[in-house]
């Protein structure tokens, strides 16, 4: 049976009543289901695997990687972790990935980001096979989705569209504003958004940090995904009335009592404008990890010749 998508809960801002977009909840729906895929493979003796490499040691990418593994468990699939020490030759990392992309046992391929400065990133991207990039940052899995053949949508834009699925939010001829123009989220996101198919068909503007007058766009917006790595730049005097706000950013920001996370969107103000916003965290976070795991079963589908009905 497919799931269905429960992700809103309503919540009062002043006088308006504003929906929250649940990601843990849509998340842990798309995880659930994802179990009976994974068994349906298993059952031909062949477990789907995600290897990850890190090669640096900030702790929140350890951290990740650890989540990333955790939500692995959890619906069965394997895990191979590999550290690298950040000294270490380039070599020594390209040497990995590629023992990893010649092993059939492994599905999926993730190098977590940052690396050293010393370890050139788009070469590292090049050297994951394609049909391993479960992240979907490979050059030939980037055009592949623009061309609208994708093998894998990257998976913040994804987890994104299946976020706007879950709150019944309508994409099609809507006008989108995307805030970041990065290759992670931005770019796809726009590609993904404009495709004639479920969950594009809208009118797609994307801004940036040389992008002039932001609150005239903003405004004018059905749908705004602020994706650009600044903290709360967006607030309620740049929206209009019935906007639903996508928020992809995770800032953390020092406050009287210590820090705490934030997003892109100031999201008290833009709240009292919204018809449905995204939390931070809880909101995009949640759903990049969900959608890291479709890839993966996907591949191992894939690989493995065997048809299943993903999410």
């Amino acid at each position: 049976m497919r799931f269905k998508y429960v992700a809103v809960e309503y919540f009062c801002m002043t006088q308006t009543q504003t929906r929250l977009i649940d990601g843990t909840e849509v998340a842990a729906s798309i995880r659930s289901e994802l179990i009976s895929s994974v068994r349906r493979i298993d059952n031909t003796g062949t477990t789907p695997q995600l290897a990850t490499v890190l090669m640096n040691d900030d702790p929140a990418s350890q951290t990740y990687v650890s989540m990333k593994h955790d939500d692995c468990e959890e619906v069965g699939i394997a895990t191979r972790d590999i550290e690298i020490d950040p000294e270490a030759p380039a070599a020594e990392l390209f040497d990995t990935v590629d023992e990893l992309n010649a092993d059939p046992s492994v599905h999926g391929v993730l190098v977590q980001m940052p690396l050293p400065d010393h370890v050139d990133e788009r070469e590292v991207l090049r050297r994951v096979d394609p049909k391993k990039d479960v992240d979907g940052f490979h050059p030939e899995n980037v055009g592949r989705l623009v061309a609208g053949q994708a093998r894998y949508k990257p998976c913040t834009p994804h987890g994104i569209q299946k976020l706007l699925t879950a709150a019944n939010v309508e994409t099609e001829g809507a006008d989108v504003v995307v805030i970041g123009r990065s290759n992670i989220v931005g770019k796809p996101m726009a590609n993904l958004l404009i495709q004639k198919t479920d969950g594009g068909n809208a009118t797609v503007t994307v801004c940036h940090s040389r992008s002039d007058d932001l609150a005239s766009k903003t405004r004018t917006a059905d749908i705004v995904i602020a994706a650009a790595g600044v903290p709360e730049m967006i607030d309620g005097d740049m929206l209009s009335s019935g906007v639903v706000i996508i928020d992809v950013g995770i800032n953390r920001v020092e406050t009287e009592t210590g820090s705490e996370l934030v997003g892109d969107v100031a999201f008290e103000s833009a709240a009292e404008k919204a018809d449905a916003i995204t939390p931070v965290p809880g909101g995009v976070g949640p759903m990049t990890r969900a959608m890291l795991l479709w890839n993966t079963v996907k591949a191992a589908a894939v690989a493995t010749e065997v048809s299943i009905e993903l999410p």
